[in-house]
């Protein structure tokens, strides 16, 4: 009997890993990869004991550009890098405009202070975006005098880069943000198709989503949940509804996790019209980090060709370009 018992659970366990074997699927993954560039060609910075409170402009790596983020410069850069998307950041204005900018307050990257929305376009494009950056705690500050003006509305971003594609990330918890983009795109039905998705404080996501034929939409909270459920249920071939219409991201330090990762997991997912996003490493700290090596690069499974989330696109995107 315990003969049988054994043979019996190791088929089980057998049939199980075969069903959510990834090489094992009718899914033949082809083309490849897309890059998600965050904030376009940016200056990045170390992640060490980072909080929510921490200046980043004040932490950044030696330049090796002179780039700065969330500027229609920076985002030409990046699509020319091979970026398929560019991130970037929106916070409505006091003269309703939507400004084009990561940081709840000025106080970090400008010359400026008080909290971003509660300034007029005008005075935001008065600003100097590149004031704040230092990578020698405060001795230089490379970037100074070269953001006046840089700092772009949204109507700018559509119309210098027409045909190219962005996920937007709504900063603003209310509906300010998403209506204003709303009233933006029924003026503009062009510019719907530029929007990949949209993403960050949810009552504004899921205000566009809800409503905005074609946009997926997706949040901390939603990703979780997803990624908790199917941990639990996908062996079965389940694909949890909150897994379902929307985008997934998932940490390369937890796809050990994910069932069928990732061919099998992208199949089904996109059977639910879903799409997959492969990030870096999930740290306490460290929200935000991205496939930015080539090493990391080379990591990911062979004929992946879902999407990755990159604060390097000029660095992993050339060689994807590159033969063989």
């Amino acid at each position: 009997m315990f003969k049988k018992i054994a043979l019996f659970l190791l088929l089980l366990i057998a049939g199980v890993y075969l069903y959510n074997a990834s090489w094992f699927s009718f899914h033949t993954p082809s083309g490849s990869p897309k890059y998600i560039a965050h904030r376009g060609v940016h200056q990045t910075y170390h992640r060490n004991n980072l909080t929510n409170e921490t200046c980043t402009a004040e932490r950044i790596d030696t330049p090796s550009h002179a780039f700065l983020e969330n500027t229609i410069a920076s985002m030409q850069t990046a699509f020319e890098a091979g970026a398929d998307i560019v991130e970037l950041d929106v916070h409505p204005t006091i003269d309703n405009k939507l400004a084009v900018f990561h940081d709840w307050t000025v106080d970090c990257r400008t010359n400026g202070s008080g909290i971003t929305r509660s300034h007029s376009l005008a005075q935001l494009k008065a600003l100097d975006i590149g004031y704040g950056y230092t990578a020698d705690g405060g001795k230089t500050f490379p970037l100074r005098g070269t953001g006046i003006g840089a700092l772009p509305e949204l109507e700018e971003v559509f119309r210098a880069l027409p045909g190219k594609k962005f996920l937007i990330n709504f900063k603003e918890r209310e509906l300010r943000s998403a209506e204003l983009l709303e009233e933006k795109l029924e003026k503009n039905p062009q510019w719907k198709e530029q929007v990949w998705a949209v993403y960050g404080a949810s009552a504004p996501t899921w205000h566009i989503s809800d409503n905005a034929e074609h946009i997926a939409g997706f949040d901390k909270q939603r990703t979780k949940a997803c990624l908790k459920n199917y941990v639990a249920l996908g062996w079965t071939g389940y694909v949890p509804k909150d897994c379902r219409g929307t985008v997934i991201g998932v940490p390369s330090n937890y796809t050990w996790a994910i069932w069928g990762w990732p061919h099998k997991f992208q199949q089904r997912l996109e059977a639910y019209g879903s799409e997959i996003i492969a990030s870096g490493a999930f740290k306490s700290q460290g929200a935000g980090e991205g496939i930015d090596t080539l090493e990391q690069l080379s990591a990911l499974p062979d004929n992946f060709n879902g999407y990755i989330w990159t604060n390097k696109i000029e660095v992993v995107g050339p060689s994807s370009k590159e033969p063989n």
